[in-house]
């Protein structure tokens, strides 16, 4: 009975906010700003102070106002401040940006020495100022793990939402059997579930890799760059096969991403309701007409190509990789270009991992070059893509949401590239770069 009446304690206990418990002061910090872009893609507020408490923005006063007893003040008043920045296509695990070294070094490598790459990458990407990131393939378990781990304060990286292993039909794009011997291929083959043919086995992947921890689902619409096999970029999967993948899904409240570079592959993913297209690199009138009536997102990645390509220029990839690598380089820039000027709704994105990870903020650069002003494109990588994952806490500077804050020196909205040096970031009420000053006021 003793240790029933233990147990009964403990449980009301963890039950019980840590405050109630403890009476542990609120964190406070007051944060002086010399420009403030609250909202991007609206006008940027002069000198200004944010409040936050616990991790949470509590107010926006004009002016630099003093901190109350016991606040820690927070000096930006010579930099550019706005929201922490968004990726919507990067993959944290294992070896990133070095196609070589991952594939010499693949058969000695374990799930933990993936994870410790990832533990890396994960840092790197919230110190280039990305304090959100939809991870879009790695090992389900491990980047559930990472998840939890950056939550629980354990680990330095941005909020991670995660899709898992990718969906592909069999010799599709994510088929890890692809131009590999034939006595790994059998190995791979045995313990590989998120391959799937026809409607019920794909309805049948999608709901293991949600078991496992999926937070969105991933397909392969198309082939892929990177796959090392000869086919090309053109449709993979069947209507059927997108149609279960997609309702089973959304059924079970995750958003659905597809990898896509043909037009066809496009069309039939936006037909049957898919939320993002990533990549979109063979864009027709077609398709941006579906795109702008469906309200579907493009989640442009123009580093991928870009990065592949210098790659295969170098013997870097497989001889496979190089003629894809080339065709969607030539024809990505052309149809980001149409789908901006027609005002398909976009949302930033690099496919980092395929590129060095820190270095995402590139990619505003290849968007601006493409047709896209520096006030959308910080749009793109704030407000949009926090609505396109859902997620209404983030994306702007705001009373209520998460005190995820970076800066920068100067306005990007005067040189884009500026983005690519960021100097403070903040996550979650927590300074993880520090290129202010900081003081605290001792209570009186």
């Amino acid at each position: 009975m003793r240790r029933i009446a233990a147990i009964t304690i403990a449980l009301l206990a963890a039950a019980t906010p840590l405050a109630a418990q403890t009476s542990v002061p609120a964190k406070v910090k007051f944060i002086h700003v010399g420009t403030l872009l609250a909202n991007p893609g609206e006008a940027p507020r002069g000198p200004s102070t944010i409040i936050i408490r616990d991790g949470k923005v509590v107010e926006i006063r004009d002016g630099f106002v003093a901190p109350e007893g016991g606040a820690e003040l927070i000096d930006l008043k010579d930099r550019f401040v706005m929201p922490g920045l968004v990726d919507m296509h990067v993959h944290l695990w294992g070896i990133g940006g070095d196609p070589l070294r991952d594939r010499l070094t693949a058969l000695n490598r374990d799930d933990e020495d993936d994870m410790m790459h990832a533990v890396a990458n994960a840092r790197v990407t919230l110190e280039a100022g990305f304090t959100t990131v939809r991870d879009l393939g790695g090992s389900a378990r491990g980047m559930r793990a990472l998840r939890e781990g950056v939550e629980r304060g354990d680990i330095a990286g941005p909020t991670i939402v995660n899709a898992g292993n990718s969906i592909s039909v069999s010799g599709g794009h994510a088929d890890g059997t692809n131009g590999v011997a034939e006595v790994f291929a059998d190995a791979i083959h045995k313990h590989q579930i998120n391959t799937c043919d026809g409607p019920e086995d794909c309805t049948r992947a999608v709901r293991q890799q949600i078991a496992l921890g999926a937070q969105v689902i991933k397909y392969m619409s198309t082939g892929g760059v990177l796959s090392n096999v000869s086919g090309g970029l053109g449709r993979a999967m069947t209507d059927a096969e997108m149609k279960a993948i997609i309702d089973t899904a959304h059924g079970l409240g995750r958003k659905v991403a597809t990898h896509s570079h043909a037009a066809a592959g496009t069309k039939a993913a936006v037909a049957t309701g898919v939320d993002t297209v990533d990549h979109g690199s063979f864009l027709d009138d077609e398709a941006i007409a579906l795109m702008k009536k469906n309200g579907t997102w493009l989640v442009p990645t123009m580093m991928a190509p870009a990065a592949a390509l210098e790659q295969a220029r170098k013997g870097l990839l497989p001889p496979a990789v190089i003629p894809k690598a080339e065709e969607a380089a030539a024809a990505a820039f052309a149809s980001h270009s149409k789908a901006y000027a027609a005002g398909v709704k976009v949302a930033f994105g690099t496919d980092s991992g395929v590129s060095r990870h820190g270095d995402n903020a590139q990619e505003f650069s290849l968007m601006v070059k493409a047709g896209m002003s520096p006030a959308m494109a910080l749009k793109a990588a704030t407000r949009n893509a926090a609505e396109a994952l859902g997620r209404s806490n983030i994306g702007s500077i705001a009373p209520g949401k998460d005190a995820d804050i970076i800066a920068v020196a100067g306005s990007p909205l005067d040189d884009i590239k500026r983005m690519e040096q960021v100097e403070f970031v903040m996550r979650h009420g927590v300074v993880h770069k520090a290129g202010g000053k900081r003081q605290a006021f001792p209570a009186e």
